[in-house]
């Protein structure tokens, strides 16, 4: 057994028992324990930089106690810990990352407003924990497109083909060998390419749509190789679309098990920890589980 745990962040809400029952398998399929963790708010007047988390009261945890009763004690499934905070969840949950395979919940929390599509504890935990942070979307979620053109689990990992993402590589690989499922790539490319001629003027390149997609997935495929002889079980199909990268990962999810995108890379002018505008609109939008991977560490 892994002595890393899954941790599913609850509160009660369905986004957030739906998220359990995700994990639940996660640990499953990892042989890993489940660490189940609810994050009590303090008061409105606390002070979120002062006041991070702190013991539980010595009162039982509803909460809690309702996903005892939920996962109840049946053979073969993972060790489960129970562990209550107090504290400002935004804060809390992504410091729980530090030691955890996976950090699991759900859309939104109990008490946001219902028309949002993602929270702020999932969008500070997405973008600040340092394992991997899986989304859970409530069901229902419509997107646009085709299905997938042929049936069985598929994992769907976006790749930036300038600047990809090893770890991101990685993780897509490892998650669609634990499920026994195809991994769909998605590549996107600008198009139409333009470039700017004059303040205010933008025009389009002369380029060759055939070429500038046949350039994007022999590159997707040269960074793939390596994963691919690592993973063989794992059938990896690259796809060199043009356009909107998020769109194609949107419509891509319809189906999927899992949606597999990466966080940010710092940058020199930029080092404060940041999501990109892809991965954002995949989690609000789309229709499977989200992971937003972090980046892999800088070699060297």
């Amino acid at each position: 057994m892994s002595a890393a745990p899954v941790i599913a962040a609850v509160d009660g809400s369905a986004d957030s028992l739906r998220a359990l029952d995700w994990a639940l398998d996660a640990a499953r399929r990892r042989a890993a324990p489940l660490r189940v963790v609810h994050v009590r708010q303090y008061a409105a007047w606390g002070q979120a930089d002062v006041l991070v988390a702190a013991p539980p009261e010595a009162d039982g945890d509803p909460v809690l106690d309702e996903v005892r009763t939920r996962i109840g004690d049946r053979p073969g499934e993972p060790a489960v810990e129970y562990v209550a905070l107090e504290g400002v969840p935004g804060a809390v949950l992504p410091e729980l990352g530090g030691d955890a395979q996976l950090l699991v919940l759900g859309s939104r929390g109990r008490g946001g407003f219902a028309s949002l599509l993602l929270g702020s504890n999932g969008l500070a935990a997405a973008r600040d924990a340092d394992c991997p942070v899986v989304v859970v979307p409530p069901p229902g979620r419509e997107v646009h497109g085709e299905g997938p053109a042929e049936p069985g689990p598929r994992v769907v990992v976006g790749l930036h083909a300038d600047s990809p993402d090893e770890g991101v590589l990685a993780f897509a690989f490892a998650e669609a060998a634990l499920r026994g499922a195809r991994l769909q790539v998605i590549a996107a490319y600008p198009w139409p390419v333009q470039t700017w001629s004059a303040p205010g003027q933008v025009m389009p390149l002369l380029a060759d749509q055939d070429a500038v997609e046949h350039e994007t997935r022999v590159l997707a495929d040269g960074y793939l190789a390596p994963h691919r002889g690592r993973t063989p079980e794992v059938r990896a199909d690259a796809e060199a679309l043009p356009g909107d990268a998020a769109g194609h990962l949107v419509a891509a999810s319809k189906d999927a098990e899992l949606v597999v995108v990466g966080r940010h890379r710092r940058r020199l002018l930029a080092p404060a920890r940041m999501m990109g505008s892809v991965t954002q609109a995949v989690l609000l939008h789309a229709a499977a589980p989200v992971a937003v991977v972090p980046p892999a560490p800088p070699e060297g």
